[in-house]
């Protein structure tokens, strides 16, 4: 399937006016920081969010809900168990889940629960280009002695461009898709890849907006479409979105509420007139 950028901006119209019209419902297991980006990222692009992670209720929630989103950020034992029931349930019953591995490669236990999680098949993994070769690395797609395999922090340390073979062998070992996201964005199912290269040097600057746009990527994903497709769609809106931010914002804190504003208007001349692929 080609996929030059007339083609990518057409996608990313119609699907960006599916999921408005569908309004999917997104459940998210995500971290302290991260809930209130993500959260207000999915009403502003026209999609509805649910905080839901009580084991006690997950298996029931999931069967409701379009998509399942998992965060590793503020990871602790019971959030790990709740992911697993959560997963467990999406697989079960077909809804599509998109994984954040945040601060992969940091400990083992971290490993360790991403390494449980991909058992139950997410649809997309997106994560910086440090965690996608940490994850990859974890697979044991990558040597253990490679020091480029292994991450500082939860911020990368590694371009996209480094990480594109990472992604490449790991959407092929997981069955899934691979988004590395940074100055330029890589997508790919371990054939077909795409890069995007829209946003704005101040998305980096502003806490979680990483998770955000995993679980911008999840709405997409629960429209029930080419997992491949959702995931550029949903990064493409997003960079965009951070390209208007900018020429209004010029400071980390109201770049983030320009931002949001940014999602709620984005239309399709934007994306037509906006969009960079490469």
């Amino acid at each position: 399937m080609s996929m030059d950028q007339h083609r990518i901006a057409a996608e990313t119209i119609r699907l960006l006016a599916k999921m408005r019209a569908a309004r999917p419902l997104v459940q998210n297991i995500t971290n302290f920081v991260s809930m209130d980006i993500a959260a207000n990222v999915l009403l502003a692009a026209g999609a509805a969010p649910a905080m839901v992670h009580a084991p006690e209720e997950t298996p029931e929630f999931v069967r409701r809900a379009s998509a399942l989103v998992i965060n590793t950020g503020t990871l602790s034992l019971p959030w790990a168990q709740s992911m697993d029931v959560a997963t467990t349930a999406a697989r079960m019953h077909g809804t599509p889940w998109v994984l954040d591995p945040v601060g992969a490669g940091g400990t083992q236990f971290r490993d360790q629960t991403i390494q449980s999680l991909l058992r139950h098949r997410p649809a997309i993994i997106r994560g910086n280009a440090s965690e996608i070769m940490a994850v990859a690395r974890a697979c044991g797609l990558m040597r253990e002695d490679d020091p480029a395999a292994r991450p500082r922090g939860v911020d990368s340390v590694h371009s996209t461009a480094e990480a594109e073979l990472s992604a490449r062998k790991l959407a092929r070992h997981c069955f899934c898709v691979v988004a590395a996201t940074g100055a330029v964005d890589v997508v790919t199912d371990g054939e077909r890849l795409v890069r995007l290269a829209n946003g704005s040097p101040l998305m980096e600057r502003v806490t979680a907006l990483g998770c955000g746009l995993t679980s911008l990527i999840g709405a997409f994903a629960g429209l029930g479409e080419d997992p491949f497709l959702a995931a550029i769609a949903a990064i493409a809106v997003y960079g965009v979105a951070g390209d208007m931010a900018a020429e209004i914002a010029s400071r980390p804190g109201s770049f983030r509420t320009a931002f949001i504003d940014a999602l709620d208007a984005i239309g399709d001349t934007d994306i037509r007139m906006r969009l960079r692929s490469s």
